[in-house]
């Protein structure tokens, strides 16, 4: 069964699909509020290797809208996050990059875009996009989120349309506006878009939460 034992599968067979989980390997690039989630859920869910990217230390704002410890504070967040990740699963592999995202770093497959500006995903996807098979990318604010995925057919012309100009965002970001169960919710999205993947199914290239409204939608796409 690869890295970890069968049984621990278990609850999520039919849903998941172990062998190609178990065959592959992803990168988060930004574990704050949406990224750190991501990479516990990743690990959770069994990912065999993990690779995070971050420049920034835990302060304590984090701590709230992040979930991070209070003895984190002061570390850097790749080195908090993967020590949080290796208590879920010890035999995970983790590359932790003290770092801002550079080109020629290299990469998983599967890549998890979770920065905070807009200028900074469009410099990552323009060097990804023809690297990662599976491409994810959460945004929120307040309570909205926005995840935005593409793989092989699924979403590849569409994303590059929704890199608008960075003062044409609407004011604020993940760090000025947030809260750790929007986070959690972000991360669930992005997890299921993922296993979809992974399963063959079609993807939601973009969709939109409202949690204030309770509204789920798909918004149409190109290819």
């Amino acid at each position: 069964m690869g890295l970890l034992a069968s049984d621990r599968f278990d609850r999520q067979s039919g849903l998941v699909p172990t062998d190609r989980l178990q065959n592959t390997w992803a990168t988060v690039i930004g574990v704050g509020s949406i990224g750190r989630q991501v990479a516990l859920q990743l690990t959770a869910l069994g990912i065999p290797k993990i690779q995070l990217i971050d420049p920034d230390e835990v302060t304590r704002t984090n701590i709230t809208s992040q979930g991070y410890l209070t003895d984190d504070i002061g570390r850097p967040k790749v080195q908090a996050t993967g020590d949080a990740c290796h208590q879920i699963e010890h035999r995970l592999a983790v590359e932790e990059i003290h770092d801002r995202y550079r080109r020629s770093q290299d990469t998983g497959p599967n890549v998890f875009c979770c920065v905070d500006s807009i200028s900074a995903r469009a410099a990552i996807w323009r060097s990804q996009q023809s690297r990662c098979e599976f491409w994810a990318d959460g945004r929120m604010l307040g309570e909205s989120i926005r995840v935005l995925v593409a793989a092989a057919g699924q979403g590849r012309e569409h994303y590059p349309t929704t890199l608008f100009a960075q003062g044409e965002a609407q004011a604020g970001s993940c760090t000025s506006r947030s809260t750790i169960y929007v986070a959690n919710l972000a991360a669930a999205l992005l997890i299921h878009q993922f296993v979809r993947h992974l399963r063959g199914a079609a993807l939601e290239p973009d969709a939109l939460f409202h949690l204030a409204a309770g509204e789920y939608v798909v918004l149409p796409t190109t290819a």
